[in-house]
Protein backbone atom coordinates (compact mmCIF):
# COMPACT_ATOMS: atom_id res chain seq x y z
CA UNK A 1 0.00 0.00 0.00
CA UNK A 2 1.04 3.92 -1.16
CA UNK A 3 0.85 6.66 1.08
CA UNK A 4 -0.72 9.81 -0.13
CA UNK A 5 -2.10 12.67 1.60
CA UNK A 6 -5.09 14.26 1.05
CA UNK A 7 -4.72 16.77 -1.27
CA UNK A 8 -7.14 19.95 -1.36
CA UNK A 9 -8.88 20.74 -3.91
CA UNK A 10 -7.74 23.55 -6.01
CA UNK A 11 -10.80 25.43 -6.20
CA UNK A 12 -11.90 25.01 -2.80
CA UNK A 13 -10.46 27.40 0.05
CA UNK A 14 -8.63 26.21 2.57
CA UNK A 15 -9.51 26.51 6.28
CA UNK A 16 -7.71 26.33 9.42
CA UNK A 17 -9.93 23.29 10.83
CA UNK A 18 -10.24 21.37 7.34
CA UNK A 19 -6.05 21.51 7.51
CA UNK A 20 -6.15 19.24 11.14
CA UNK A 21 -8.85 17.18 9.46
CA UNK A 22 -6.49 16.35 6.83
CA UNK A 23 -3.80 15.93 8.97
CA UNK A 24 -5.61 13.85 11.05
CA UNK A 25 -6.82 11.26 7.98
CA UNK A 26 -3.31 11.28 6.53
CA UNK A 27 -1.77 9.65 10.29
CA UNK A 28 -4.75 7.06 9.90
CA UNK A 29 -3.68 6.63 5.87
CA UNK A 30 -0.12 6.41 7.71
CA UNK A 31 -0.68 4.08 9.98
CA UNK A 32 -2.26 1.50 7.68
CA UNK A 33 0.49 1.92 5.32
CA UNK A 34 3.20 0.81 7.93
CA UNK A 35 1.25 -1.86 9.79
CA UNK A 36 1.72 -3.61 6.26
CA UNK A 37 5.38 -3.37 6.58
CA UNK A 38 5.63 -4.44 9.56
CA UNK A 39 5.28 -8.42 10.67
CA UNK A 40 5.39 -8.28 14.50
CA UNK A 41 2.03 -7.91 16.44
CA UNK A 42 4.61 -6.26 19.39
CA UNK A 43 5.58 -3.94 16.84
CA UNK A 44 2.39 -3.27 15.17
CA UNK A 45 1.04 -2.76 18.66
CA UNK A 46 3.87 -0.21 19.82
CA UNK A 47 2.81 1.86 16.60
CA UNK A 48 -0.60 1.96 17.16
CA UNK A 49 -0.11 3.78 20.51
CA UNK A 50 2.40 5.82 19.08
CA UNK A 51 -0.56 6.62 16.63
CA UNK A 52 -3.43 7.12 18.86
CA UNK A 53 -1.23 9.71 21.17
CA UNK A 54 -0.29 11.46 17.77
CA UNK A 55 -4.41 11.73 17.08
CA UNK A 56 -5.47 12.63 20.11
CA UNK A 57 -2.61 15.60 20.11
CA UNK A 58 -4.01 16.56 16.66
CA UNK A 59 -7.75 16.08 17.93
CA UNK A 60 -6.79 18.70 21.36
CA UNK A 61 -5.09 21.45 18.83
CA UNK A 62 -8.02 21.42 16.43
CA UNK A 63 -10.49 21.42 19.22
CA UNK A 64 -8.59 24.68 20.66
CA UNK A 65 -8.88 26.55 17.47
CA UNK A 66 -12.38 26.20 17.09
CA UNK A 67 -14.42 29.38 17.49
CA UNK A 68 -15.46 29.33 20.97
CA UNK A 69 -19.55 30.24 21.26
CA UNK A 70 -20.39 32.93 23.35
CA UNK A 71 -22.75 32.32 26.06
CA UNK A 72 -25.18 35.21 26.60
CA UNK A 73 -27.81 35.30 29.15
CA UNK A 74 -30.85 37.26 28.36
CA UNK A 75 -32.60 39.99 31.30
CA UNK A 76 -34.94 38.13 32.77
CA UNK A 77 -39.24 39.42 32.28
CA UNK A 78 -38.82 41.05 35.73
CA UNK A 79 -35.81 42.76 35.16
CA UNK A 80 -37.23 43.70 31.28
CA UNK A 81 -40.36 45.06 32.91
CA UNK A 82 -38.26 46.90 35.06
CA UNK A 83 -36.34 48.63 32.68
CA UNK A 84 -39.73 49.14 30.75
CA UNK A 85 -41.39 50.86 33.62
CA UNK A 86 -37.96 52.74 35.00
CA UNK A 87 -37.69 54.63 31.49
CA UNK A 88 -41.08 55.38 30.45
CA UNK A 89 -41.66 56.72 33.93
CA UNK A 90 -38.44 58.90 33.59
CA UNK A 91 -39.67 60.27 29.96
CA UNK A 92 -43.29 60.85 31.27
CA UNK A 93 -45.25 58.52 29.11
CA UNK A 94 -48.06 57.72 31.21
CA UNK A 95 -50.35 55.80 28.73
CA UNK A 96 -47.21 53.42 27.66
CA UNK A 97 -46.74 53.36 31.31
CA UNK A 98 -50.23 51.58 32.43
CA UNK A 99 -49.08 48.85 29.61
CA UNK A 100 -45.37 48.21 31.20
CA UNK A 101 -46.91 48.02 34.68
CA UNK A 102 -49.09 45.41 33.59
CA UNK A 103 -46.52 43.85 31.90
CA UNK A 104 -44.42 43.79 34.70
CA UNK A 105 -47.32 42.44 37.42
CA UNK A 106 -47.82 39.59 34.93
CA UNK A 107 -44.22 38.88 34.51
CA UNK A 108 -44.20 38.62 38.55
CA UNK A 109 -42.99 41.56 40.09
CA UNK A 110 -44.77 42.17 43.24
CA UNK A 111 -46.38 45.81 44.10
CA UNK A 112 -43.80 46.51 46.51
CA UNK A 113 -41.71 45.75 44.39
CA UNK A 114 -42.73 47.78 41.53
CA UNK A 115 -43.30 50.57 44.38
CA UNK A 116 -40.11 50.46 45.19
CA UNK A 117 -38.38 50.83 41.41
CA UNK A 118 -40.94 54.06 41.26
CA UNK A 119 -39.20 55.11 44.08
CA UNK A 120 -36.27 54.74 43.36
CA UNK A 121 -35.64 56.43 40.24
CA UNK A 122 -37.09 59.92 42.13
CA UNK A 123 -33.35 60.26 43.08
CA UNK A 124 -32.57 60.47 39.24
CA UNK A 125 -35.43 62.08 38.03
CA UNK A 126 -36.89 63.91 40.28
CA UNK A 127 -40.24 63.69 42.65
CA UNK A 128 -42.82 64.78 39.70
CA UNK A 129 -42.12 61.68 37.50
CA UNK A 130 -41.87 59.54 40.48
CA UNK A 131 -45.69 60.35 42.09
CA UNK A 132 -46.64 60.40 38.59
CA UNK A 133 -45.70 57.15 38.33
CA UNK A 134 -47.08 55.87 41.76
CA UNK A 135 -50.40 57.86 40.80
CA UNK A 136 -50.69 55.86 37.33
CA UNK A 137 -49.55 52.47 39.10
CA UNK A 138 -52.61 53.38 41.63
CA UNK A 139 -55.25 53.52 38.91
CA UNK A 140 -53.47 50.24 37.21
CA UNK A 141 -54.09 48.21 40.67
CA UNK A 142 -57.36 49.59 41.24
CA UNK A 143 -58.41 48.37 37.58
CA UNK A 144 -57.38 45.08 38.34
CA UNK A 145 -58.84 44.82 41.38
CA UNK A 146 -62.26 45.05 39.53
CA UNK A 147 -61.74 43.02 37.17
CA UNK A 148 -60.58 40.12 39.75
CA UNK A 149 -57.12 40.32 40.05
CA UNK A 150 -55.54 40.32 42.90
CA UNK A 151 -52.12 41.00 42.50
CA UNK A 152 -49.44 39.74 45.37
CA UNK A 153 -47.92 42.69 47.51
CA UNK A 154 -44.38 41.45 48.44
CA UNK A 155 -42.69 41.71 51.43
CA UNK A 156 -41.69 45.32 53.21
CA UNK A 157 -38.21 46.75 53.44
CA UNK A 158 -36.49 45.02 56.51
CA UNK A 159 -35.92 47.45 58.90
CA UNK A 160 -32.22 48.84 59.49
CA UNK A 161 -30.20 47.91 62.61
CA UNK A 162 -27.12 49.70 61.83
CA UNK A 163 -25.87 51.95 64.50
CA UNK A 164 -23.58 53.39 62.27
CA UNK A 165 -23.40 57.16 60.61
CA UNK A 166 -25.73 56.93 57.22
CA UNK A 167 -22.78 58.74 55.63
CA UNK A 168 -20.45 55.43 56.47
CA UNK A 169 -23.23 53.37 55.61
CA UNK A 170 -23.51 55.16 52.25
CA UNK A 171 -19.58 55.38 51.70
CA UNK A 172 -19.76 51.21 52.14
CA UNK A 173 -22.83 50.38 50.35
CA UNK A 174 -20.76 52.56 47.30
CA UNK A 175 -17.59 51.42 47.72
CA UNK A 176 -19.48 46.93 47.50
CA UNK A 177 -21.19 48.88 43.86
CA UNK A 178 -17.80 50.14 42.19
CA UNK A 179 -16.01 47.15 43.78
CA UNK A 180 -13.40 51.25 44.33
CA UNK A 181 -12.27 52.46 47.91
CA UNK A 182 -14.03 55.99 49.08
CA UNK A 183 -10.63 57.26 50.11
CA UNK A 184 -8.40 60.37 49.06
CA UNK A 185 -9.21 64.14 48.76
CA UNK A 186 -12.98 65.20 47.17
CA UNK A 187 -12.89 66.20 43.46
CA UNK A 188 -15.08 67.61 41.26
CA UNK A 189 -18.39 68.58 42.20
CA UNK A 190 -17.93 67.08 45.74
CA UNK A 191 -15.38 69.35 46.37
CA UNK A 192 -17.30 72.13 44.89
CA UNK A 193 -20.32 71.25 46.69
CA UNK A 194 -19.77 68.96 49.81
CA UNK A 195 -22.96 69.03 50.65
CA UNK A 196 -24.48 67.17 47.44
CA UNK A 197 -21.72 64.75 48.21
CA UNK A 198 -23.12 63.86 51.96
CA UNK A 199 -26.73 63.78 50.30
CA UNK A 200 -25.90 61.20 48.07
CA UNK A 201 -23.97 58.75 50.50
CA UNK A 202 -26.93 59.39 53.14
CA UNK A 203 -29.78 59.52 51.67
CA UNK A 204 -29.40 57.55 48.03
CA UNK A 205 -26.43 54.90 48.96
CA UNK A 206 -27.64 54.93 52.68
CA UNK A 207 -31.69 55.74 53.02
CA UNK A 208 -32.81 54.20 49.22
CA UNK A 209 -29.67 51.35 48.68
CA UNK A 210 -29.94 50.12 51.52
CA UNK A 211 -33.87 49.03 51.43
CA UNK A 212 -33.83 45.51 50.42
CA UNK A 213 -36.85 45.00 48.33
CA UNK A 214 -34.87 45.42 45.38
CA UNK A 215 -31.76 43.90 44.47
CA UNK A 216 -28.34 46.34 43.96
CA UNK A 217 -28.56 44.69 39.91
CA UNK A 218 -32.25 45.71 40.08
CA UNK A 219 -31.45 49.02 41.44
CA UNK A 220 -28.61 49.47 38.61
CA UNK A 221 -30.94 48.16 35.86
CA UNK A 222 -33.28 51.33 37.10
CA UNK A 223 -31.12 53.81 37.29
CA UNK A 224 -29.31 53.47 33.82
CA UNK A 225 -32.74 52.85 32.55
CA UNK A 226 -33.72 56.47 33.79
CA UNK A 227 -30.10 58.41 32.80
CA UNK A 228 -30.41 56.78 29.47
CA UNK A 229 -34.12 58.20 28.48
CA UNK A 230 -33.46 61.40 30.43
CA UNK A 231 -30.51 61.98 28.29
CA UNK A 232 -27.30 64.26 28.48
CA UNK A 233 -26.26 62.51 31.66
CA UNK A 234 -23.70 60.49 30.05
CA UNK A 235 -21.25 60.77 32.80
CA UNK A 236 -23.31 59.50 35.12
CA UNK A 237 -24.54 56.66 33.34
CA UNK A 238 -20.64 55.66 32.51
CA UNK A 239 -20.75 55.55 35.95
CA UNK A 240 -23.35 53.39 36.46
CA UNK A 241 -22.98 51.35 33.07
CA UNK A 242 -19.64 50.32 35.16
CA UNK A 243 -21.24 49.14 38.06
CA UNK A 244 -23.45 47.23 36.21
CA UNK A 245 -20.48 45.48 35.17
CA UNK A 246 -19.06 44.82 38.27
CA UNK A 247 -22.09 43.93 39.47
CA UNK A 248 -22.29 40.92 37.10
CA UNK A 249 -24.35 42.14 34.60
CA UNK A 250 -23.26 41.11 30.76
CA UNK A 251 -22.24 43.38 27.70
CA UNK A 252 -25.18 41.29 25.94
CA UNK A 253 -28.03 42.31 28.95
CA UNK A 254 -27.17 45.97 29.09
CA UNK A 255 -27.29 45.99 24.94
CA UNK A 256 -30.64 44.38 25.48
CA UNK A 257 -31.80 47.75 27.92
CA UNK A 258 -30.26 50.02 25.25
CA UNK A 259 -32.98 47.52 22.93
CA UNK A 260 -36.01 48.05 25.18
CA UNK A 261 -35.15 51.76 25.42
CA UNK A 262 -34.97 52.15 21.97
CA UNK A 263 -38.75 50.62 21.62
CA UNK A 264 -40.33 52.41 24.40
CA UNK A 265 -38.55 56.05 24.90
CA UNK A 266 -36.66 56.22 21.45
CA UNK A 267 -33.85 55.41 19.06
CA UNK A 268 -31.52 58.61 19.63
CA UNK A 269 -31.60 58.09 23.04
CA UNK A 270 -31.33 54.24 23.00
CA UNK A 271 -27.75 55.04 20.43
CA UNK A 272 -26.63 57.48 22.71
CA UNK A 273 -26.63 54.99 25.61
CA UNK A 274 -24.95 52.36 23.17
CA UNK A 275 -22.12 54.61 22.57
CA UNK A 276 -21.57 55.22 26.41
CA UNK A 277 -21.22 51.68 27.24
CA UNK A 278 -19.46 51.21 24.13
CA UNK A 279 -16.91 53.39 26.26
CA UNK A 280 -17.29 51.69 29.27
CA UNK A 281 -16.59 48.29 27.72
CA UNK A 282 -13.90 49.49 25.65
CA UNK A 283 -12.20 50.82 28.79
CA UNK A 284 -12.19 47.58 30.76
CA UNK A 285 -10.54 45.79 28.51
Amino acid sequence: MKFFPVQPSKNTKTTFPDLFKRLRDSLYQFYVFVVSIFSTTYMRIALLCMLISWSASVNQLYAQNQPSQPTTTALSPKQQSIVSIASLTAKGDLQKLQTALTTGLDAGLTVNEIKEVLVHLYAYCGFPRSIRGLQTFMSVLDERKKRGITDKMGRKASPITSSKPKYERGKKVLEQLSGQPETGPKRGYSAFSPEIEVFLKEHLFADLFERDVLSYTDRELTTISVLTSIGGAEPMLQSHLGICLHLGLTGHQLEQVMALIATNVGKSEAEAGRLVLTQVRAARR
